[in-house]
């Protein structure tokens, strides 16, 4: 991905009409490839760095909360699911229960998720042993992630500023691809006179090459192995940001590409009732009263029973019913490929499933949106996932580094005239367009603008800026 071209109109401002010609769409990428790298690369430098910590939250959590997370010896077998919550609860009898997450390996411990309601949107979840049913610890959790990978996850997404700071991330994704594939028109593209556009010339640096060649050859080439990588980042963090994941979310309800809904409403003859002298009625109720509402820890080791005979394995999280008329819900979250996201929704009463959701029936947009979260955030793919993350990381850092060192050896040396950075490219390449490349390339931008409007209202931004520092210079000249 190259910023600059050595043999382009870069020495200068140029505010004449030229002819058109389909070649002027190069200079045109030149100035747009320019700019976006110089004003959106520290945004992505900044995502990637916090990227690059958030990627390593699994092997940092434990080291910083690995004492409970994991159990001191693996037992033979697991103690009852009502006595680990009974522990739980014993350790930390306020709020109320919210679900319980069992075991994802052997070494791990079981999850109590407690409702508490200073807490907000987190909760606080205590982690028991499963073999001794012994309370380890608790932390303040956010839909499961500890307080440090929280802390990354803010960190990366919103620099901790919040709403106002997820427009840095949705900036770096927004702008991301739109550098990457002009990068690579540039880079493979590019004059005869430089060297030959093969396999080797794209994919390898110029070694021999010295001064802004060999920078330029280094940038372009480490750009092009990670470009597939970096489009994918692009791509799936634009899927849950604030303005574009909205646009996101649209087309998944037009496409109905949304995951299906679990009904969990019981059948009429399995709804509790108090005047039935049901054991289990109130359970599921909102009050003061924690006896009379706090779910029974039997039910949850019920409800699981019923779930693994329904063929739901490994990890899963079981949520008590949110109404009387309501089942409970196991919901199975295996992250790492192959994945394993089936729900059942179960009549703990009757001990039979009422409902299920199966992952092979989602919408094909369901399973591509949700396989790319989790490959984003490095566990589809388990160690080998963190490490390609890793990898695009640092990749993208350095070609940062390289583009910006590039516009300083592109800098004026002259004795009579110096400069501390490279000229821009040439300003009014755009008017050297073809006819129908601009009658089909405007509405184009707009609907572009409209799906990711972080970047409409950046370009936008950029174009009144550059216009009017073009009329400044040309009433002063």
């Amino acid at each position: 991905m190259t910023t600059t071209d050595s043999r382009s109109a870069a020495e200068g401002e140029s505010d004449s009409v030229p002819a058109r010609s389909a070649r002027k769409i190069r200079p045109l990428l030149l100035r747009l490839h320019f700019y976006a790298g110089v004003f959106v690369a520290p945004f992505l430098f900044v995502a990637a760095l916090t990227g690059l910590l958030y990627t390593l939250a699994p092997q940092l959590d434990q080291l910083v909360h690995g004492d409970v997370l994991t159990v001191e010896r693996v037992g033979e077998s697991a103690s009852p699911l009502d006595e680990q919550i009974a522990a739980a609860r014993a350790a930390d009898p306020e709020g109320a229960l919210a679900s319980v997450i069992t075991p994802p390996g052997p070494e791990d411990t079981t999850r109590i998720v407690l409702s508490v309601p200073e807490l907000g949107e987190k909760q606080r979840t205590v982690f028991v042993d499963p073999y001794s049913a012994e309370a380890r610890g608790e932390l303040t959790t956010w839909f499961g992630s500890t307080p440090l990978a929280t802390w990354l996850d803010d960190l990366h997404r919103n620099l901790h500023l919040g709403e106002t700071g997820r427009l840095y991330s949705e900036a770096a994704a927004s702008w991301l691809w739109v550098i990457v594939a002009g990068g690579l028109v540039l880079w493979i593209g590019r004059s005869r006179g430089q060297r030959a556009a093969s396999l080797r010339g794209v994919a390898l640096p110029d070694r021999p090459a010295r001064g802004v060649r060999r920078t330029r050859s280094f940038h372009a080439a480490t750009g092009t192995w990670l470009a597939l990588g970096l489009l994918f980042l692009s791509a799936t963090g634009l899927t849950w940001s604030q303005s574009a994941g909205e646009r996101f979310g649209r087309v998944l309800d037009a496409a109905q590409g949304r995951a299906p809904e679990l009904d969990t409403t019981l059948p009429e003859a399995s709804v509790p009732t108090d005047e039935g002298g049901d054991e289990h009625a109130g359970h599921a109720g909102h009050t003061s009263d924690r006896a009379a509402t706090e779910p029974d820890p039997a039910d949850f080791a019920a409800a699981l029973e019923v779930a693994r005979q329904a063929g739901l394995g490994g990890t899963v999280d079981i949520t008590p019913p949110a109404a009387p008329a309501s089942g409970w819900t196991v919901a199975r979250n295996d992250n790492i490929w192959p994945v394993h996201y089936d729900r059942v929704a179960v009549d703990v009463a009757g001990g039979e499933v009422t409902d299920r959701t199966r992952w092979a029936e989602h919408p094909l947009l369901a399973k591509l949106s949700k396989l790319g979260v989790q490959g984003h955030m490095g566990v589809l793919f388990g160690i080998v996932n963190q490490i390609v993350l890793a990898v695009i990381a640092v990749g993208l850092m350095s070609v940062i580094f390289w583009g910006y060192r590039m516009w300083w050896q592109r800098r004026l040396t002259r004795a009579s005239r110096t400069a501390r950075v490279g000229k821009a490219p040439a300003r009014g390449t755009w008017r050297g367009l073809p006819m129908p490349a601009l009658l089909l390339g405007g509405p184009a931008v707009v609907a572009l603008g409209w799906a990711l409007p972080v970047l409409g209202v950046t370009l936008l931004a950029f174009l009144i800026v550059d216009a009017a520092v073009g009329a400044a210079r040309r009433q002063r000249s």
